[in-house]
């Protein structure tokens, strides 16, 4: 299975981990528009695929249909911008086990992406330093002595390094204490993002002047911390467990009983049931049966799983199709 079905580290409250490393290649300008430049950076990447390793193929996105591109930023593995922005010149070098991604031509000439299952940062800069090794002894980055690995916008400046983990905080919600503790984070230069069904993204702020050593360990302190007080929170929510309990069922009841539902419904609901899954109400769901409900009912990824393109209603009926189907596998 691939890394976004899996449980691994702390996977309770964390689901996953990812380092980006942005880099340039000396040469070109930072902002590359001039096919021919474009065609020969591309070219030099393709001639050294073999030298880079890792099983890694290159493919342009104008070359994928638009379900396709779509499920890969569902997933994770794109940058929403860069599918959008960059559809005309911005290609990929992604493996089979996609947990290794390449942009190509966005922001930045490289955007190196390693992502792992659960609170896995260390293991995902190893990988990722790795990479940078084998395609700097093909590529020539563009480094200053001073300010390090030079990047098109000056945040990135220095190692050019985001490290970021994606954290489950229902209990800190419910007990109304996510933006204190998250106030706090942020103090402590720490990026704090809110997305979607209680999901925060956790990321460093300063790249310059500080290792990428030393971004990884403070952002896994930091988010081992959350972790921590996330499940304290709910502890607080177990005691008083006809609530908790009465939630939990009534959001499975739609989910497992719904003829037909939207993507958004989905993720509002899933926050409940990953919750009674991860403290045992719900002992009939597993981690890989919620991951796969995250993942099979965006409409994306459920239009790829069912091999054609639906209209906004037949996504709506096939997706409290699949959910049934996912809840019932043995």
């Amino acid at each position: 299975m691939n890394w976004y079905l899996q449980s691994g580290k702390e996977s309770d409250v964390a689901f996953n981990s990812k380092i980006q490393l942005a880099r340039n290649i000396n040469g070109y300008p930072f902002e590359i528009e001039n096919k021919e430049q474009i065609s020969d950076l591309e070219n030099k990447i393709k001639e050294n695929l073999y030298n880079i390793g890792y099983d890694l193929k290159f493919l342009k996105l104008n070359d994928m249909d638009e379900i396709t591109l779509n499920s890969l930023v569902e997933k994770g593995l794109l940058e929403k911008e860069f599918a959008k922005q960059k559809r005309n010149i911005g290609a990929i070098l992604i493996n089979d086990d996609e947990n290794i991604c390449i942009e190509v031509n966005g922001e930045n000439h490289l955007l190196i992406q390693v992502f792992t299952e659960g609170l896995e940062l260390k293991n995902a800069l190893q990988l990722a330093q790795e990479i940078d090794t084998k395609i700097s002894q093909v590529l020539e980055y563009s480094v200053s002595k001073k300010y390090g690995f030079l990047t098109r916008n000056l945040t990135n400046v220095g190692t050019g390094l985001k490290a970021s983990t994606r954290l489950y905080l229902p209990g800190l919600s419910e007990t109304r204490n996510v933006r204190k503790v998250l106030e706090v984070v942020s103090s402590f230069g720490i990026n704090t993002k809110m997305q979607s069904g209680n999901i925060y993204e956790i990321s460093n702020q300063k790249t310059l002047g500080i290792t990428e050593e030393e971004i990884v360990t403070n952002l896994h302190v930091v988010s081992e911390k959350i972790i921590g007080q996330e499940r304290e929170a709910r502890k607080i929510l177990e005691e008083n467990s006809i609530e908790l309990e009465d939630k939990v069922f009534r959001s499975y009841g739609i989910l497992a009983n719904c003829r037909k539902i939207t993507s958004r419904e989905v993720d509002s609901l899933l926050s409940d049931i990953k919750l009674g899954t991860d403290i045992g109400i719900l002992p009939e769901l597993t981690d890989l049966k919620v991951m796969k409900l995250y993942l099979y009912t965006k409409s994306a990824n459920l239009q790829k799983n069912c091999g054609k393109q639906l209209d906004k209603l037949q996504r709506d009926i096939k997706r409290a199709e699949i959910i049934k189907q996912i809840i019932k596998e043995k």
